[in-house]
């Protein structure tokens, strides 16, 4: 006899499952536009007010948890060993979500390596930091867009990389424009802000911001404090760095113009770049005026990294190349992220010299559109060709090392294929008892396109802006949909 026992979902789960996130979101987008409605006309008490209402609200509780449980870090647990990763213990977290005698746990260090091989430390939180700082980062973002420069780009909604290269060849491009680049980098920006700057200028809960920034970490079994910075890893850390520098911007402008120069600032994260018309205001005002406004905060410049250079000796900003050719600019993708790029490439075939073809293909893949999607709005069409011509004699190497006793004929008809004159790397896969045929992505083929700069001024708080906001939301997921692989681009 077979017994069936119905296994009915726990009242939390349930809970769960029937939120209506529209009605959700809904109702904190509304109170977010009210508080970047107060901070735009200075009512800075009723901000604070419509701020504690937003963080006490069961949306807000709903929409923070929903984020720090389905986000990419949610599987990686802080020193708590703690995950929430089923409905029932999301809904908990939400009726538990509470600022009452709450006291944040130290951070879980972990090292991730960076481009120039040295380590970069990463503090995890637990889950309930996690969400509690995701709950205040949904009341500070409507602050923190209304007061930020209007130039600068990164960890900013609605913003990338390419509005900041769409805004260098703005003030770069005509025969009157700018001619001295100031490239700007801050040294150690997440690691050095000051504490007591922050509690003094952050229009967020005091009590909750002295908990975050006062956790200390634990690494390798020892608890060290912080007495400096925010964690890189915390979800509120990058609204703190992007509000710590707002208003440098406008001080940089109007220095320029009492002495006699125009000046413009592009800014993306802890790199920036300032463009201006006289070498000696760059060098005597305005560079020290930047010195200035960061020391108050805890911050230095990097002088290794911060250079004064002339347009026609060219520099390079967020992995980009700009420089004047003959009176005319051209941005395309710098020397030396091409090559780095290059380099891994080539480390991929020779670690997977026995990989089967159709896996070395599906890993190839997707480096290879990320990085052509990243540079397709610049001038990369011959950078695009080489890469391609270089990762032909890579996979060539490949197939020439699995099979040494081969001729060159036989390799080529087993591993590759002629299109119009063109030998394109191929594998065949049975799938669904059918030969299924896995290319390797055309990079060179990747066609050039003008991207649309956001308007300076947009924030996704201003209803002014919300429809213009949509439809440009709208284009990116139509392209998006068209550039979709196909199984023969695989």
């Amino acid at each position: 006899m077979m017994i069936s026992k119905e296994i009915s979902a726990s009242p939390d789960s349930a809970q769960w499952q029937s939120i209506n996130w529209k009605t959700v979101e809904s109702h904190v987008l509304k109170l977010q536009m009210r508080i970047a409605k107060a901070t735009r006309e200075s009512k800075h008490g009723k901000a604070k007010a419509l701020q504690w209402i937003l963080t006490h609200s069961h949306s807000a509780k709903l929409l923070a948890v929903k984020r720090v449980s389905q986000n990419k870090g949610s599987k990686t647990p802080g020193i708590d060993g703690v995950i929430w990763n089923t409905d029932t213990r999301r809904m908990k977290a939400v009726n538990q979500l509470s600022r009452k005698a709450y006291q944040a746990k130290p951070l879980k260090r972990i090292y991730i390596p960076k481009k120039n091989g040295k380590l970069r430390p990463l503090g995890i939180p637990c889950m309930v930091d996690r969400a509690l700082q995701a709950l205040h980062l949904l009341a500070l973002e409507p602050v923190s867009e209304t007061l930020a420069d209007p130039n600068s780009y990164g960890f900013r909604r609605n913003r990338s990389t390419a509005d900041a290269i769409a805004q260098c060849f703005l003030c770069l491009s005509k025969k009157q424009s700018a001619q001295w680049i100031l490239e700007g980098d801050i040294k150690a920006c997440f690691d050095k802000i000051g504490h007591q700057w922050l509690m003094n200028n952050i229009a967020v809960d005091k009590r909750m911001l002295e908990q975050w920034l006062k956790s200390g970490f634990m690494d390798k079994g020892l608890f060290y404090r912080t007495d400096e910075g925010t964690p890189q890893g915390g979800i509120i850390s990058p609204t703190l760095m992007l509000m710590t520098l707002a208003g440098l911007e406008q001080r940089i402008k109007s220095t320029a113009l009492k002495n006699g120069a125009r000046a413009n600032f592009i800014g993306y994260a802890d790199d920036f770049v300032v463009t201006c018309t006289s070498k000696d205001v760059l060098e005597n005002d305005i560079k020290p005026l930047i010195a200035d406004f960061l020391a108050h905060r805890g911050l230095t410049l990097s002088e290794e990294k911060t250079h004064i250079t002339h347009i026609s000796r060219g520099f390079d900003f967020l992995g980009f190349n700009h420089r004047k050719y003959k009176g005319k600019l051209l941005i395309k993708p710098s020397k030396s992220n091409t090559l780095i790029f290059l380099s891994n490439l080539r480390e991929l075939t020779k670690k997977h010299a026995t990989t089967p073809v159709n896996d070395l293909i599906k890993l190839i893949n997707p480096k290879l559109r990320g990085w052509s999607n990243y540079y397709r709005h610049c001038v990369a069409k011959q950078v695009f060709g080489y890469v391609s011509h270089k990762l032909f004699l890579a996979l060539w190497h490949w197939a020439k090392r699995r099979h040494p006793t081969k001729s060159k004929t036989w390799i080529a008809m087993k591993y590759f294929i002629n299109r119009r004159g063109q030998w394109q790397f191929h594998g065949w896969q049975k799938s669904m008892n059918m030969d299924c045929q896995f290319n390797l992505f055309q990079i060179a083929k990747v066609p050039i396109e003008r991207h649309v700069k956001i308007r300076s001024e947009a924030t996704p708080f201003d209803p002014l802006y919300q429809e213009y906001l949509a439809k440009r939301k709208a284009k990116r997921q139509c392209r998006n949909s068209w550039n979709e692989p196909n199984l023969a681009a695989l």
